[in-house]
């Protein structure tokens, strides 16, 4: 017998489940929230996104203290690592963002159905036992993460993303497998904070999927950083012994075997969609090969009444782009419009410095046979950038060679994640290179950087 009915029932509180709820409740319907952890907002907010930034901003002011507050004369008397206390610092902002989810739950009369959600037939969840009617059912419970052959997460000496927010002492030598966004965070941290760290990566360059040139100055300043690198290599297996982690790794292209021992390794290969458990086969919800729920444009599933965003669904893998989905669907289920483009979705990776990108990147639009122009500026040449001691990377604008619409905008350097902002707007609204070339920027900003960028665009930089 159903306990309670509900206008929509969604699967998962991560940033793309309790923004959907939330908008969802803004537009007047009655919603509910399945989660069963013991706090809402997901990987992304509890040992995601949120408490690997936490990290990253205090390892980063740990790393400045000690390597470059001297040049700008500033004395500290001797830097010490107090990895307990920058531990509890990370524990106490996921505190403080859980904490806020609820607080927006409660104000928008959105209920917490506590447990794990399954899906038992039209319109139907269960959840601990209670079954709750719901005449739209949305899945949002995100991804998990993927382990390699051979390799047995125990979470203690080989870790995830999840283990490694959570090491009590700092290892001697650190492995990462795998050179994408989370292994170059989670590798900063550690390498920042004394480990020997050395990075495997399969690809023949780190940040797969990124414009090239903006890869292989990230891996040139990474290294100048004291991050090793092992390229165009697998690791076959990882086994746990008493002191430490035996690896064997090969040439991607086969070949000879050769053994590496670490500390601690670091499993950052990807993620999968998480669907177990949500009694999808059993409605006949349908996946595609990667076990993603297949979706139209609407996010609508094959099933009536059962919707799913975010990271169980094709795109990729970012809080922003299952946040927007999840504002989206609500306002389609409230008979409104919405829109979302897929090649607008900026990623960001949040080293030091960062990496931005947006729209498509030189090798694409090579691949599509698109005439395109190229405008770069060094962050070197900009005042605000010196005045910082923040002088590594550039900004790369490329646009259409015919029309001077933007295609693409890819930054490495300070601040980038907060600059690619600017470009990413303009692109919304169909800017040119002229366009931001044009526009005023605050002198002294990093933000003339990308205006520089814009104006070579033309060939006409003007502080180079």
């Amino acid at each position: 017998m159903s306990s309670q009915s509900y206008d929509v029932i969604v699967i998962g509180s991560g940033p793309g489940g309790y923004v959907c709820a939330i908008r969802c409740a803004q537009l007047g319907m009655k919603v509910a929230c399945v989660e069963k952890r013991d706090t809402l907002g997901g990987t992304c907010l509890n040992i995601g996104c949120i408490p690997s930034k936490a990290l990253l901003a205090a390892s980063e002011k740990y790393h400045e203290a000690e390597k470059s507050f001297k040049r700008m004369g500033i004395e500290t008397g001797g830097v010490k690592l107090d990895l307990k206390t920058m531990m509890k610092h990370k524990d106490s902002v996921v505190d403080a963002n859980t904490k806020g989810i609820e607080f927006l739950f409660k104000k928008n009369k959105i209920d917490w159905l506590k447990g794990a959600g399954k899906i038992t037939g039209k319109g139907k969840v269960e959840v601990s036992g209670e079954t709750y009617d719901a005449k739209n059912i949305i899945i949002a419970t995100g991804s998990d993460v993927v382990s390699l052959p051979g390799i047995e997460i125990d979470e203690k000496k080989i870790v995830s993303s999840t283990g490694a927010l959570e090491l009590g002492k700092v290892p001697k030598d650190m492995v990462v497998i795998g050179g994408g966004v989370i292994g170059l965070e989670l590798g900063s941290v550690w390498s920042r904070l004394g480990a020997n760290v050395t990075v495997i990566e399969f690809m023949d360059e780190i940040l797969p999927g990124m414009d090239n040139e903006i890869r292989k100055e990230a891996h040139k300043i990474f290294k100048r950083q004291g991050m090793k690198f092992k390229l165009s290599t697998k690791v076959t297996s990882a086994k746990s012994s008493k002191s430490n982690v035996n690896l064997t790794l090969e040439s991607a292209a086969g070949g000879d075997e050769e053994k590496m021992n670490a500390d601690i390794v670091l499993v950052a290969v990807g993620r999968k969609a998480y669907t177990e458990s949500l009694g999808l086969n059993s409605v006949g919800v349908e996946t595609d090969d990667r076990g993603r729920i297949k979706t139209d444009d609407h996010f609508k599933t094959n099933v009536d009444g059962v919707y799913a965003i975010g990271d169980v669904i094709a795109g990729p893998m970012l809080a922003h782009k299952a946040e927007d989905e999840g504002v989206v669907l609500a306002e389609m289920l409230a008979g409104q419009t919405g829109h979302i483009d897929y090649n607008l979705i900026p990623g960001v990776v949040y080293t030091w410095p960062e990496v931005a990108s947006v729209g498509e990147t030189e090798e694409q639009l090579k691949e599509e046979g698109v005439e395109y122009k190229v405008g770069k500026f060094p962050f070197m040449a900009n005042g605000r950038a010196r005045a910082m001691n923040a002088i590594d990377g550039f900004v790369k604008i490329i646009a259409d060679a015919k029309t001077d619409r933007v295609l693409g905008c890819h930054i490495i350097g300070p601040e980038a994640g907060t600059l690619i902002a600017e470009v990413t707007l303009g692109m919304e609204f169909g800017t040119s290179a002229e366009d931001i070339a044009r526009t005023c920027h605050a002198h002294p900003t990093l933000e003339e950087v990308i205006k520089e960028a814009a104006l070579a665009v033309d060939g006409r930089p003007l502080h180079v």
